[in-house]
């Protein structure tokens, strides 16, 4: 079975929250001790981070759940909970991070590069925190907040210097067999290489990181032979390698072959044409009559290693014009704030939704079957405009209201 997985989904969990404690000072000779609960820690964050040492997605495969430490709850005297610990998850540098939608929302392409997959829950204030003139013995406290919880789409973009690109057959195997120590299935029959490889090419001072892209065929930018999944992988290549089969059995000539390829380059990324390139006959040792393609680029035989050295010296010349050039693209991950305020709407079946995180948290918090809890939390919706937002929005007396789980009958101000 194949260690190589370059499409997972994860399941990332945020630590939760613990409650705030209700306790009241009770020692001798203190009368009439006032409120002392701790707050509960805050739970960790999920982090996926990019890591260098890891080469795929193998490890979701079986195993797609991650989950970030819990907070403890706070305690009497004072004395606070405990926050969890955060979890941080290597993936391959070149993950892609997606939603359920399939909107990209992290792209984490360089070593290092970290992003919060899944927040953790804040904990519930103590009683103590709600001691005021007017509250002088408050018997409630703030409960846990969940941590956040969803699945995420990962994809992974190999990030390699040279990017190896031809038909299936083409002897693009072979080749990275005999330049580096990878060593990927070798068989005279197309689409032998299934996956992607990886292989390190030492040549004199050089050092490249070569990239085996399976066989594409025509029409692989609309998806025919899994072409997307392939091509993916060449986003990010700094040179390409295009391989012509001049012993092609198919009957097509090198320059049909190079045609035929850079259009589909062209159709699932322009950008790819732009890109530095090489294009080399391959199996000239096994062409009946090389010459009668008129191929007037390099040959090379990656089974006699004929024209292997100018070909790598070649390609080490343009990876390290690439690299000059400037660093790679960094992909930075914009972390968009989650909406502020309060916003009102009306669902189709009449009931008003209020949405805003400050609300949200006014209600999940607290501890509802509790009176003073209760007005508290009344009190605290009235000073974010709740109540003035659902009056605009045309909210009438008797009118069924949800904020987050808490659903409730409307009664407009008519003062």
């Amino acid at each position: 079975m194949s260690s190589f997985v370059d499409e997972a989904q994860v399941h990332v969990k945020g630590g939760d929250g613990g409650a705030g404690s209700v306790s009241f000072r009770r020692e001798a000779h203190v009368a009439k001790g006032g409120p002392d609960g701790g707050d509960g820690g805050d739970g960790g964050h999920v982090w996926l981070v990019a890591d260098r040492n890891v080469a795929s997605l193998y490890s979701f495969r079986d195993h797609p759940h991650r989950r970030a430490g819990n907070g403890t709850h706070g305690m009497g005297k004072g004395r606070h909970g405990k926050g969890g610990d955060d979890l941080f998850v290597p993936v391959p540098e070149g993950t892609v991070v997606k939603d359920s939608s399939g909107s990209v929302i992290a792209d984490l392409a360089c070593h290092g590069d970290q992003w919060i997959a899944a927040r953790g829950g804040s904990g519930g204030r103590g009683n103590a925190r709600f001691l005021s003139n007017r509250r002088r013995a408050p018997a409630f406290a703030e409960q846990a907040e969940l941590g956040e919880e969803r699945w995420l789409d990962l994809e992974l973009k190999l990030m390699a210097d040279v990017a190896i690109v031809g038909f299936p057959n083409a002897g693009k195997s072979t080749l990275i067999s005999k330049v580096s120590s990878a060593r990927p299935k070798i068989a005279d029959y197309p689409f032998t290489t299934l996956e992607p490889h990886l292989g390190v090419v030492r040549f004199d001072e050089h050092e490249l990181v070569v990239a085996d892209i399976p066989g594409l065929i025509e029409g692989a930018s609309e998806g025919r032979g899994l072409g997307h999944r392939f091509l993916r992988h060449i986003e990010r290549a700094r040179v390409l390698l295009v391989l012509v089969d001049l012993a092609d059995s198919a009957g097509r000539s090198p320059v049909e072959q190079q045609e035929v390829l850079l259009e589909e380059l062209r159709r699932y990324e322009p950008a790819l044409l732009e890109r530095p390139r090489l294009v080399v006959g391959s199996k000239v040792d096994a062409a009946d009559a090389p010459d009668a393609y008129a191929w007037t680029g390099p040959k090379v035989s990656a089974l006699t290693g004929e024209g292997l050295r100018p070909l790598l010296g070649a390609l080490a010349g343009l990876v390290a014009t690439a690299r000059s050039d400037g660093a790679p693209e960094r992909h930075f991950v914009l972390h968009r704030p989650r909406q502020s305020g309060v916003v009102v709407t009306r669902g189709g079946d009449g009931i008003w939704v209020v949405q805003g995180r400050a609300a949200e948290r006014a209600v999940a918090l607290s501890d509802l079957t509790v009176p003073d809890a209760l007005e508290y939390a009344q009190g605290r919706l009235k000073r974010l405009g709740v109540d003035r937002a659902l009056q605009r929005a045309g909210a009438r007396t008797g009118d069924v209201v949800t904020i987050g789980s808490f659903q409730f009958d409307f009664e407009a101000d008519t003062a």
